[in-house]
């Protein structure tokens, strides 16, 4: 009788592990049946699913999901489209009118996602979307995006939120970005071909929390052309702790 209540501990520290927040990865996958010999169309996801405390990944799921949609849906009716297996049947499908229309047209539309759990703190949450998508034209599109969360609650934290004072952290990434990249100080930030709107700096769509830092994303065409590729900068957690609202 007295080893009941160690076991009642047990099976309660048992089932709270149970409840913490976890990820499986499910892959999604359609081909088109229309006949072709190379580059067949084709779109593959790999897809973090949130588990367990249903709040909390019903958040993080609906705005991963509304994420990747906004990457490969084509069609007119987005409305029709509500989870990943309708997501994939719409990418083919869209496909497969426009070779309708043109049948000359012999490329393949090609998507790609893989997400991942970038990083986690008792704070903060970071999934990284990899995506490739090909629909036609000289060459695809590659990028990453970061979405990030309230650990406890699941809502979506804006790069607006991550910072104590955005201005001034702005000012401390663009001296950085200037030096790593041959920029002299008083020049123009697009002095040496860099594209950034209205010729001023500006943090990037993307920021990541990483195992090694504060990483600044810029993918192609936000700072710089296709050609010259994306741009980055990386701060360790100590050079910008200061700065931070999340840890």
């Amino acid at each position: 009788m007295k080893q009941y209540p160690f076991y009642i501990f047990l099976l309660l520290l048992f089932s709270g592990c149970n409840k913490e927040l976890s990820f499986e990865k499910e892959t999604f996958e359609e081909k088109s049946n229309l006949p072709c010999e190379k580059d067949c169309p084709v779109i593959t996801m790999e897809i973090p699913i949130a588990k367990k405390q249903k709040i909390v990944a019903d958040s993080i799921n609906k705005k991963v999901f509304n994420v990747i949609k906004e990457i490969v849906f084509f069609g007119e009716d987005s409305t029709k489209v509500n989870d990943y297996q309708s997501l994939s049947k719409s990418f083919i499908s869209s496909y497969e009118e426009m070779h309708e229309k043109f049948p000359e047209d012999t490329f393949g539309w090609e998507a790609k996602i893989i997400g991942n759990v970038e990083f986690q703190s008792e704070q903060i949450l970071n999934l990284k979307i990899d995506h490739y998508t090909f629909t036609g034209g000289a060459h695809g599109y590659q990028g990453y995006r970061s979405l990030l969360f309230d650990r406890k609650t699941g809502k979506t934290i804006f790069n607006k939120q991550l910072f104590k004072n955005e201005k001034e952290f702005k000012a401390f990434a663009e001296k950085a970005f200037r030096t790593k990249y041959k920029i002299p100080e008083k020049a123009n930030i697009n002095a040496t071909g860099l594209m950034f709107e209205n010729d001023k700096f500006q943090l990037p769509q993307n920021i990541f929390y990483t195992s090694d830092g504060l990483l600044l994303f810029y993918n192609s065409y936000e700072a710089a052309s296709y050609a010259d590729g994306p741009k980055e900068l990386l701060f360790s957690y100590e050079e910008v702790k200061k700065y931070l609202n999340f840890e």
